[in-house]
């Protein structure tokens, strides 16, 4: 044989030999990288067996198309009739008892905002919006027998109802909601969340963590939806609030980032001074902007009858109700900002902490703190927000009823990005939010109130706070496990720091129930696990408690983290614990019952003891409950969606949907994560293609 065809054959042999070592070396970068997002000849939407939607899609518009497609499979019922009471519609439809939520939209202007938001998107965007719409119709259209025939009134769905209902849940519901406005107060909605990021510095594994975990109510337009959507350029796993298109909350193979409901402050009512059929305004008398709508509602025969609607506006917005004779209008920011969809879109589509931080100074997203991490230990909070411009006055001042006779009190411009309070990489390597204000998210304290207007926010923390600060500074390094643990901690920072005094007192003041109270607090382990026993003691004496009034030394910013403490009057304090006490005994029949046999969880026709509760008590695990039958609760809010995520390589994640990823009838997901919530469990997220194929329950192409 020739010299060279010798060395082609051996170049051949070697080649071959090489070529798997190539192949497998690419396959474990692949690997390590995570799931990787590469064009796809058709779009599918993989089942898991907890309902989550994994979804392939070979372009955006056929990944949005097929989201509005899984959104209808899992929550088709109540997505319907969340767009129908965005549209202003809903009393038309089902009645009377929906007449107040219609006028509040209609007033509020969201159907006919919604349609100029629409067209304020881009083109290209636009198109997703029509194709989410498409994909809801398309589901419907194919699967009537599994829509309620109530609400497929509502069908066919457009783009700019997916406007509406994110203009409705955002601005309307989470920036002010109606019970507030029509009140004159800001008490905020019974919403929160607890928010982690973890540095490197502060990683046992050396990688950067995020623990996402909103608590909202378990109904309506503040259920989670989980899934994982994958095309050309973004391959994000998350999750959003039903019938929004986009996934709020979300990481990828690069980063990721969470919300928690922030102390913002965007809405003022003001109080109007009436002039003739005007009002005044600096010496001047203006006149009511006013139009008049018709509202329909739906009688019992199914007739319809209308209702006219007179909105009248000042220049400050839409006049809301009257204060002793006086009207009363409404300002929302944000109004003109319609871009907030585009900007979760593209937050998850970013690599890299420069990217994701170009995409937030859009300020579209009008209020929420943004907790992030990254692949490359970048940890990151930034108090979010379309923040007014006020002329003068604290926050506390701008929580009132504001005078509405001049352009000093009346605010036109909106903080850019670089006023609000942020911080990136903390020397101490974590950052917590828990609803608190952006001053105690990580100790040393990194961002200075001092530094920002004095109405940018205001100046507490609360005791869930507090427990979130012990648990991350009492570890010099955190794993992951113990970042697990440490979420469903139900331990009560309110009982650490009161039941020194109060358990004394008890001893020095307490007849014989008093003394009984006192042995069971003693040997309870302050938690609210399902067999604690004191914990139902110790919360319904809290219950009774004036809070405003029960501290000897009240809280203080120079010692945030161990004040408010001492009982003010003890022996008050125990004449109200031998109230309590008494009550409890002839209830339940003894005075250290079980927590779990009190407070309950239940969905479909599962009945479980439940753990967690108020996080006033300064419980991590929140939850909260409405009284039930036969002296027991059972949990209506709270811990709703949990996402445990590690920046390692490849990512690691677990996640739970405390009420299951769907509400549709005949659903298996319907509550079917419920028991691993009740036994303080997390499932392990499956993010590539060959896990999730291995738990598949489902496949639809189209």
């Amino acid at each position: 044989m020739r010299i060279d065809v010798l060395v082609r054959v051996y170049k051949r042999k070697s080649i071959r030999r090489v070529l798997p070592l190539i192949l497998s070396l690419i396959l474990v970068l692949f690997v390590g990288s995570g799931t990787i997002a590469v064009p796809t000849k058709s779009t599918e939407i993989l089942w898991d067996t907890y309902g989550v939607p994994h979804i392939y899609g070979k372009d955006d518009q056929s990944a949005f198309h097929a989201f509005g497609w899984a959104q209808m499979q899992s929550h088709g019922n109540l997505l319907l009739r969340l767009y129908g009471q965005a549209r202003g519609r809903a009393a038309e439809y089902w009645g009377e008892k929906y007449l107040d939520s219609d006028r509040w939209v209609q007033t509020a202007g969201v159907p006919e905002r919604a349609r100029s938001w629409y067209q304020a998107q881009t083109p290209s965007f636009r198109s997703y919006l029509d194709a989410f719409a498409n994909g809801i119709n398309a589901y419907a259209s194919q699967n009537r027998n599994l829509i309620d025939d109530e609400v497929e009134v509502v069908l066919p769905v457009k783009a700019e109802d997916v406007m509406a209902h994110l203009h409705r849940v955002l601005n309307f519901t989470f920036v002010v909601n109606p019970g507030d406005a029509l009140d004159l107060s800001k008490k905020k909605l019974q919403v929160g969340s607890n928010g982690w990021a973890i540095a490197p510095s502060h990683s046992a594994s050396g990688n950067a963590m995020l623990l996402a975990n909103p608590h909202l109510p378990w109904s309506d337009l503040f259920l989670w939806y989980e899934a994982q959507i994958t095309a050309p350029g973004i391959d994000a796993y998350g999750a959003t609030l039903v019938g929004i298109p986009v996934l709020a909350i979300a990481f990828n193979n690069n980063l990721g980032w969470t919300h928690t409901v922030n102390t913002y402050d965007g809405w003022d009512v003001y109080e109007l001074t009436p002039a003739g059929n005007g009002y005044r305004f600096d010496n001047k008398v203006l006149n009511f902007q006013t139009k008049t709508l018709s509202l329909k509602v739906k009688q019992k025969d199914g007739s319809l009858q209308e209702q006219p609607l007179i909105v009248k506006s000042s220049v400050h917005g839409p006049v809301v109700t009257e204060k002793n004779g006086k009207p009363v209008a409404l300002r929302v920011a944000g109004l003109d900002r319609p871009g907030v969809l585009q900007e979760w879109w593209d937050m998850a589509r970013a690599k890299n902490l420069n990217q994701f931080q170009t995409v937030l100074k859009r300020l579209q997203l009008p209020m929420f703190t943004v907790m992030y991490a990254d692949r490359e230990g970048h940890i990151m909070h930034l108090f979010n927000g379309q923040v007014p411009v006020r002329s003068f006055g604290d926050f506390k001042y701008w929580q009132g009823l504001i005078s509405g006779n001049t352009s000093k009190t009346l605010w036109t411009k909106i903080h850019p990005y670089q006023d609000l309070p942020r911080i990136v990489d903390p020397k101490s390597g974590w950052l917590q939010n828990t609803n608190d204000p952006p001053w105690t998210t990580t100790f040393p304290a990194a961002i200075k109130a001092d530094d920002y207007p004095p109405y940018m926010a205001p100046r507490f923390m609360d005791f869930r706070s507090q427990r979130s600060v012990r648990m991350l500074a009492e570890d010099n390094k955190i794993s992951f496990d113990k970042m697990v643990a440490d979420k469903h901690s139900t331990r009560m920072e309110l009982a650490d720091r009161i039941l020194d005094d109060l358990i004394p007192a008890a001893r020095k003041y307490g007849k014989d129930l008093g003394q009984k109270a006192a042995n069971v607090l003693e040997a309870w382990d302050r938690q609210a696990n399902a067999d604690s026993r004191g914990a139902v003691l110790f919360a319904f004496w809290n219950q009774q408690m004036d809070w405003d009034k029960t501290f000897s030394k009240p809280w203080s910013e120079n010692s945030p983290r161990t004040t408010p403490d001492g009982l003010a009057n003890p022996e008050s304090a125990v004449a109200t614990l031998e109230a309590v006490a008494a009550k409890i005994e002839k209830t339940y029949g003894a005075l250290d019952v079980p927590w779990g046999k009190v407070f309950r969880l239940r969905l479909g026709d599962l009945d479980l003891p439940s753990n967690g509760g108020d996080g006033n008590m300064g419980i991590f695990r929140a939850l909260y409950f409405a009284p039930g039958e036969n002296g027991q609760f059972q949990a209506v809010g709270g811990d709703s969606y949990v996402a445990a995520i590690e920046f390692s390589n490849p990512v690691r994640a677990m996640a739970l949907t405390s009420y299951g990823n769907a509400t549709q009838p005949k659903s298996p997901h319907i509550s079917d994560q419920l028991q691993m919530f009740a036994n303080k469990k997390l499932r392990f997220v499956w993010r590539d293609r060959s896990d999730i194929l291995a738990h598949l329950e489902l496949r639809k192409v189209f």
